[in-house]
């Protein structure tokens, strides 16, 4: 039967974690197995990935076949590294001792390297706390800040609307004027005499044709229009008149 190191899966709803298992590849992922060689939890950070070494190289120099995820959880810890050295010295490609130094140098390696994730990590966790922290001073200084302000606004806002009560005590009284009636100007008090007086001026001539027409004596306008004959005018006249029918009455 062929068999393979793969995940089982554990854990809760939403919250898995998976069992690394040597199976046969005909059982369900959660099924029968034959044993357990770890442990991966991915929902820490970084992942949790714990081995037997031991049994784990075991199965693979047996000829287990691991899955892509198994393969990279395996070259993570170093253990493929192992199996292809052992394979080396199997052949005599290598010696035991040139195996070991280059697998301690690569374990050097990787413990150095996980010890700057873990610094950068622990770096990058203190920075974003100061940010949240110096974010919320501002906050609070903002806060205070528009808090001191808001009295001034208040005693302006109170000022500002000293003319508004004024006109509702007015109104109340009964004293306030119509808008149109205060945006019109009235006429001026020492101008009234004058433009009395000039009135009564230019009424003058009526007045005086209904005195002339209650005594009977105002003409009318076309006998007012025409002048009459002159007295010495008329005189000249009747002379040259009878001058000019003498010969007549000879």
């Amino acid at each position: 039967m062929a068999v393979k190191i793969r995940l089982a899966r554990g854990g809760r709803k939403r919250y898995p974690i998976y069992d690394v298992v040597v199976a046969d590849e005909r059982a369900p992922r959660d099924g029968r197995f034959i044993e357990k060689v770890g442990k991966y939890n991915p929902n820490t950070h970084p992942a949790t990935v714990t081995f037997k070494e031991e049994r784990a190289l075991k199965w693979l120099f047996n000829g287990a076949q691991p899955t892509n995820t198994v393969r990279n959880l395996l070259s993570a810890q170093g253990l493929m590294l192992r199996k292809h050295l052992q394979i080396g010295v199997q052949k005599g490609a290598i010696t035991q001792e040139a195996a070991d130094q280059q697998w301690n140098a690569w374990a050097k390696a990787r413990e150095e390297s996980l010890a700057r994730k873990a610094a950068k990590a622990a770096q990058q966790k203190q920075t974003k706390a100061a940010a949240k922290t110096a974010k919320s001073k501002e906050a609070a200084a903002q806060e205070q800040s528009q808090k001191s302000d808001a009295p001034k606004a208040e005693g302006k806002g109170a000022k500002a609307d000293k003319p508004v009560a004024v006109a509702e005590v007015k109104a109340a009284k009964g004293k306030v004027d119509k808008p149109s009636a205060a945006a019109q100007p009235g006429p001026n008090k020492a101008d009234a005499p004058k433009t009395e007086g000039k009135g009564a001026k230019v009424d003058k001539p009526a007045a005086v044709a209904e005195v002339k027409a209650a005594k009977g004596k105002v003409d009318e306008p076309g006998t007012a229009a025409q002048p009459g004959p002159n007295k010495a005018d008329a005189a000249k006249v009747e002379g040259k008149g009878a001058k000019a029918d003498k010969p007549v009455a000879v």
